[in-house]
């Protein structure tokens, strides 16, 4: 069964290009010109979202935080014409799994959507202690209870529970983070640490993130 994208750009010709770019790449796409469609369309059925920053009823970060609310688990990948490295840092906040400034390369856009649905892709349930990671819904249950996890939350505890409670060092966390070139400060890593380990504390779960000073961290 073909994958289906939501490809959501309101400058037309370019949506154009993108919707007969990724059909010629083997995916089903729906198009959408704005934040209100996209937020109508972006449903169970899709494999991931190619969302645009810059839309005419809305910015395309709250587009993503919305949906993201709606129980929307799959990858978004932001596409702008902003470069700044504070654009792409507050992307990945909205809840986005990859930035890709324009103008870009169609191929290097199905090399990213390739990737990320990759790395989306379920797999068996890892495990520590009461924890369980829940690949469908993207979440965390801790003795039957669901914790909402985002996206990078839920990759970053992956990382750390797949080390069977060794230490796991900051750079490699990064890389299961965040895609491959994304310019992640230490500060945005912690940020999330500490949010993860807030979600696990009133979770009353078990394991928790210990840190490693100088080294990394770990789930323990």
């Amino acid at each position: 069964m073909r994958q289906k994208i939501l490809v959501v750009e309101d400058d037309h010709a370019l949506r154009d290009v993108l919707l007969r770019g990724l059909r010629d790449e083997g995916y089903d796409t729906v198009p959408a010109a704005d934040g209100a469609t996209a937020l109508r369309l972006a449903g169970d059925d899709v494999s991931a979202a190619v969302l645009d920053i810059g839309l005419p009823d809305a910015d395309g970060r709250d587009v993503c935080q919305a949906i993201r609310a709606g129980g929307f688990l799959a990858p978004v990948i932001f596409l702008s014409a902003h470069h700044r490295l504070a654009d792409r840092l507050s992307g990945f906040s909205a809840g986005g799994d990859d930035y890709l400034p324009k103008p870009f390369h169609l191929a290097e856009l199905a090399a990213r959507l390739r990737a990320a649905l990759k790395r989306a892709a379920p797999g068996p349930a890892p495990t520590a202690g009461d924890l369980v990671l829940d690949p469908v819904r993207h979440g965390l249950t801790v003795r039957g209870r669901h914790v909402d996890l985002t996206p990078t939350e839920f990759r970053l505890l992956a990382a750390l529970m797949a080390a069977s409670g060794d230490i796991v060092r900051r750079r490699e966390l990064i890389r299961a983070g965040w895609p491959e070139g994304a310019l992640v400060s230490d500060n945005t890593l912690d940020q999330y640490l500490t949010r993860l380990r807030r979600k696990l504390r009133e979770s009353g779960s078990g394991p928790t993130i210990t840190t490693a000073r100088g080294i990394g961290h770990r789930l323990s």
